[in-house]
């Protein structure tokens, strides 16, 4: 390896060290700033002024001296339980999902344990917030009648509350929300806060490799998605800038079509029949994961609870208002929601979240994301293979699509190469007078019909695939638990075993990927003029995938590992080929004769 290769090398293995290392200092200072709120909390009943925003406390809106009653209905594909505590859906269990997948390194006790919605959530689906009025003690009766189950409160001022969940298919859930005024007054109704769920990691891992959950919103153009970032306190901005943290997140003037809370896999999706007025997010503290052992001055786990506004209003005697909200409570399955987003023409697939901005390389990749699961599901049921196998599939298919361009790249290479000694001649005739040099250079690939630029076009048009493959693997449900090989969950790390000693994660495909990378640098031919320094900095570039793709998800170290390994066998087979055109082209075309 050249002087250059391990400067690049050995940045790369520094980055991928601080990265760790910094991600440890967070959470030191996360559990030292929520450990110091929760301690001035307890001794102090009023909240202390801090610089900084305070960490959310468990809002306790009911009395906990009367008994909770729980009422469990099932279905076919989820068990729902509601609690009188609050009158609404306290979790949602997916019969159909287990709870965790794990990796082969090691061995998580779960019971049997499967996934489940608003899990540790501080108040259950459909709980309403306000002042003491609308409240009163936070508890209701909760029966059930067939697939039906009722909450009802009745309040000092005449105020009932009548809450009715219907059971339905596809994770559906048909819910309305009735408040009636009982007494022969009118009745101020304040402004109320009508309770989404609470976005919640599924495990310890969802937190170790980064918490894909938050919540989103919608008002009929565009849905706006929320994360842990927005509202953490040690957030910077491109790493350097320290950003002010926001506690609460708050949008909306009477446009919320559907709001949502969701995790990387499941979603609480509620769609009311006449859009909300607002919608507010808040950071929620967590209780510690069940069958984990607990580390200590680890941070409690986070996550994010969602809501509705709805204005304070004034009710005549004996009237009542009635909302009714449409629940999904399951998995984010891109084809699920599409057919929501057609039966409710609302977009609801858009809480997917194939990413937005940069994420998605600026809607393209979201195109692609979308494209790619369609045809990924579709090679998976017709020809009855693996997840893996599809990816592998979906690449070589793509590799044959491009292999034109990828050809047509490599062709204008070796005619680059063969020009090198005459670029080199030129370079050193006009050293003095750089633009002069970059004249002629252009004027003898004109002549021998040589584009620069053709290195760079395959690349291009495959990067919007990249960006797909990026956000449809980290988003779909259905490579959750898909083994490939050794692969025993291609939306996380392929991770063998833990370096002893360090901790660390010794995870393999991005290792044999970047060894293919760096493979194909080494056999493709360097541009001629370009300077030797960035020759060598294009070769070693591979490396700095590592960084970037080592704990991402193992189907995204598959595709680039088995696209690279296409174009290295693409460019040899390129090479060997006679190219026809090759040895007019270095000739020049003799002039007309007039």
């Amino acid at each position: 390896m050249d002087k250059t290769g391990i400067i690049i090398v050995s940045l790369c293995v520094a980055t991928l060290i601080l990265w760790i290392f910094e991600q440890q200092r967070e959470a030191q200072r996360q559990a030292q700033f929520l450990a110091t709120n929760q301690t001035a909390t307890a001794q102090s009943p009023l909240p202390a002024e801090t610089s900084v925003a305070p960490a959310p406390a468990v809002p306790q809106i009911f009395d906990t001296n009367i008994p909770e009653n729980l009422v469990v209905i099932s279905n076919a594909t989820a068990r729902y339980t509601f609690t009188s505590r609050g009158g609404g859906l306290k979790r949602i269990d997916l019969l159909d999902y287990p709870e965790t997948i794990s990796p082969r390194w090691k061995t998580i006790s779960t019971n049997a344990a499967v996934a489940s919605l608003n899990t540790g959530a501080p108040l259950p689906v459909l709980a309403i917030l306000g002042d003491t009025n609308l409240m009163g003690d936070g508890n209701f009766t909760v029966t059930q009648v067939g697939d039906t189950v009722r909450a009802e409160k009745l309040l000092p001022d005449g105020l009932r509350i009548e809450k009715a969940f219907r059971l339905s298919s596809n994770y559906l859930v048909d819910t309305s929300v009735q408040l009636r005024n009982t007494s022969g007054k009118p009745l101020a109704l304040p402004e109320q806060e009508v309770i989404i769920g609470t976005a919640t990691p599924m495990g310890p891992d969802d937190t170790t490799f980064g918490f894909y959950g938050g919540a989103m919103w919608y008002n009929g153009t565009k849905s706006t998605p929320i994360n842990l970032s927005y509202f953490n306190p040690s957030t910077t901005t491109l790493f350097i800038f320290p950003r002010v943290p926001k506690s609460e997140f708050l949008a909306g003037t009477n446009d919320v079509v559907w709001g949502t809370a969701y995790n990387q896999f499941f979603a609480l999706l509620a769609m009311p029949k006449v859009p909300a007025q607002k919608f507010v997010a808040d950071p929620v503290t967590l209780p510690q994961f069940t069958n984990v052992e607990e580390m200590a001055g680890a941070p409690l786990p986070r996550g994010i609870q969602a809501a509705f506004i709805y204005p304070a209003q004034t009710l005549t005697a004996n009237s009542s208002l009635d909302r009714q909200i449409t629940l999904y409570a399951g998995p984010k399955e891109y084809r699920t929601l599409a057919n929501l987003a057609v039966q409710f023409q609302n977009h609801a697939d858009d809480a997917m979240n194939f990413g937005t901005g940069y994420l998605s390389f600026w809607g393209v990749g979201t195109f692609f994301a979308k494209l790619l699961l369609l045809w990924m599901n579709w090679l998976h049921d017709a020809m009855k293979i693996g997840y893996g196998w599809t990816i592998v599939v979906i690449t070589v298919t793509l590799r044959l699509v491009f292999w034109p361009f990828t050809a047509m790249s490599v062709r204008s290479a070796k005619k680059m190469q063969a020009l090198a000694p005459e670029i080199k001649a030129l370079k050193e005739k006009y050293k003095d007078d750089q633009q002069k040099f970059a004249q002629k250079q252009m004027e003898l690939w004109k002549k021998h019909r040589v584009n620069p630029m053709s290195g760079c076009f395959p690349a291009l048009i495959q990067m919007p695939v990249f960006f797909g493959f990026l956000t449809m693997i980290r988003s779909a449900i259905e490579l959750r638990g898909a083994h490939f090989l050794w692969v025993a969950d291609l939306t996380k790390p392929d991770t063998l075993f833990m370096i002893p000693g360090l901790n660390f994660p010794f995870n393999l495909l991005p290792l044999l990927m970047v060894g293919v990378m760096v493979w194909q640098a080494h056999l493709t031919p360097p541009s001629p003029g370009m300077d030797p320094s960035q020759q060598k900095m294009m070769r070693w570039m591979p490396a700095i995938f590592l960084v970037f793709l080592y704990n991402y998800s193992s189907g995204m170290a598959l595709y680039m590992t088995v696209s690279t390994l296409l174009g290295v066998v693409q460019t040899k087979v390129t090479r060997n080929l006679k190219d026809p055109t090759t040895a007019p082209a270095l000739t020049p075309r003799p002039k007309s004769k007039k």
